[in-house]
C-alpha cells in the first residue's frame, strides 16, 4: 500500500464532519483512490479464506450463520496464497499500525466524555473482511461495551446493493438505552435512516448507549455483501469495571501503539 493510498485514506477521513444525531458519526465517499479500491475488490481472498463467526467463538447461538469473516491477523494473512498474502499483509501493517491514532484523535472530544481522560486507557485494534449473505439481518443494537469506533469499509462492485447498508435506529421509547450486548427487535425501534451500501464508501459510529443499528433483512436472493471493518476497543471498559477501593486503583495505562 503506497504512502500515496495513505495518505489519501487518512485525508478523508480526518476530514469528513462528524454527524451528531442521534450519535457521532460518519459517511465517507471515495475513501480509497479509485484504482486501489479496484485492486482491493481483487484481492477479496477466496471463498475458502472464510469462517462463519460461531465457528471462530466470536458470538453465541443467537447470531445468524449468514455472515461469514476472515479476520485480518498474521496467520490468517500468512496463510492466503499469493497474490492475496503480500497485499492484505501490506494493508494489514497500515490498518492495524497508524491508522488508530489519527482517528482516535477526531473523536477525542467524544471519548473523554465517556472515558473522562481517553489517554488513560488501552486501546487496541482489529480488522475482518467480511462476507453477509441473503438472509443476513441484524437487530437494533449498541454493540459491545469494549467496543470504541467501528469502521464499515463498503466493497461492492457496484451501486445495485446500495439499499442493503447499515441503518440508524431511534427506540420508540425516547428514555430506552443500552450499555451493550443484546440485539433489539426491530418493532421496538423507527429506522432512521440507511447509509447507502456503495462503493468504495465508509461508515464509521461512535459507540454510546444509544448507538442502535442493524441491518434490515436480506430478502434478494444471491446477494453477497463485501466488507471491511474495522474496530477499535477497549481494556476494561468503565460499564464492565468493579469499583476497587482507592489503595487498589491500578495505575494509568498509556494509549497503546497499534501494531499489526
Amino acid at each position: 500500500m503506497s504512502s500515496n493510498v495513505k495518505l489519501h485514506v487518512l485525508y478523508q477521513v480526518a476530514n469528513a464532519p462528524i454527524n451528531l444525531f442521534p450519535f457521532p458519526h460518519v459517511y465517507v465517499q471515495d475513501v480509497f483512490p479509485e484504482d486501489f479500491y479496484r485492486k482491493l475488490r481483487s484481492h477479496l481472498p477466496p471463498s475458502e479464506a472464510y469462517q462463519d463467526l460461531k465457528a471462530l467463538g466470536r458470538v453465541g447461538s443467537g447470531y445468524p450463520d449468514t455472515r461469514l469473516v476472515m479476520p485480518v491477523t498474521r496467520d490468517s494473512v500468512q496463510a492466503l496464497a499469493e497474490p492475496f498474502r503480500g497485499f492484505w499483509d501490506e494493508l494489514a501493517q497500515w490498518l492495524l499500525g497508524g491508522f488508530g491514532q489519527t482517528v482516535l484523535s477526531k473523536f477525542g472530544q467524544f471519548l473523554d466524555q465517556r472515558f473522562g481522560d481517553a489517554r488513560k486507557m488501552q486501546f487496541y485494534d482489529e480488522a475482518l473482511i467480511v462476507q453477509d449473505y441473503t438472509r443476513y439481518s441484524l437487530g437494533p443494537h449498541t454493540d459491545s461495551p469494549h467496543k470504541v469506533l467501528s469502521f464499515l469499509f463498503y466493497l461492492p462492485a457496484d451501486d445495485s446493493l446500495a439499499h442493503l447498508g447499515t441503518s440508524i435506529y431511534v427506540p420508540k421509547d425516547p428514555n430506552f438505552t443500552c450499555p451493550g450486548g443484546p440485539h433489539h427487535p426491530f418493532e421496538r425501534f423507527l429506522r432512521m435512516v440507511s447509509m447507502p451500501y456503495l462503493p468504495n464508501t465508509l461508515f464509521a459510529f461512535l459507540k454510546t448507549h444509544n448507538s442502535f443499528h442493524g441491518v434490515e433483512p436480506i430478502e434478494e436472493a444471491g446477494v453477497r455483501r463485501d466488507l471491511l471493518l474495522y474496530d477499535i476497543k477497549v481494556e476494561n471498559p468503565p460499564e464492565l469495571r468493579q469499583p476497587a477501593p482507592a489503595a487498589a486503583q491500578p495505575a494509568a495505562s498509556p494509549v497503546s501503539n497499534f501494531t499489526f
